[in-house]
């Protein structure tokens, strides 16, 4: 698990191989990442936005940006936290993933980017 807190909001990422839904032969490697999403902060804040960087060891880089995380744009009380599973397909089987949120203070409507701490995607057996 990797984490990094910024702005009071840490955010947390696991990442898991999925070989079932895989085919190496095939060069799909798909993997899992949760994320939770911690407001460590005295503000009540709401996640609009998200981006992602996804590097994979074959391809060169691709951004992926939208609304919201899997549909939704939580709001985050103080202490309150947001967890969600999402998945990232790599023909490599070896690649790395960051990004950022876009958060809102409620009170205020000042808007501020939170860092999503870099994390590496690998097929168990590519370490060998």
């Amino acid at each position: 698990m990797v984490t990094e807190i910024t702005a009071g909001v840490k955010v947390s990422v696991e990442t898991e191989y999925q070989p079932a839904y895989s085919s190496p032969s095939q060069y799909h490697y798909v993997f899992t990442y949760r994320v939770t999403i911690e407001n460590q902060s005295d503000s009540t804040l709401q996640l609009l936005r998200r981006k992602w960087e996804i590097y994979d060891a074959a391809l060169s880089m691709r951004e992926v940006e939208g609304e919201g995380v899997v549909g939704q744009q939580p709001i985050l009380e103080p202490g309150q936290y947001h967890q969600y599973v999402s998945g990232c397909n790599l023909k490599s089987g070896l690649g790395k993933m960051k990004g950022e949120f876009i958060m809102e203070k409620l009170v205020d409507g000042n808007r501020f980017s939170v860092a999503i701490p870099q994390f590496t995607m690998v097929a168990p057996f590519k370490l060998n």
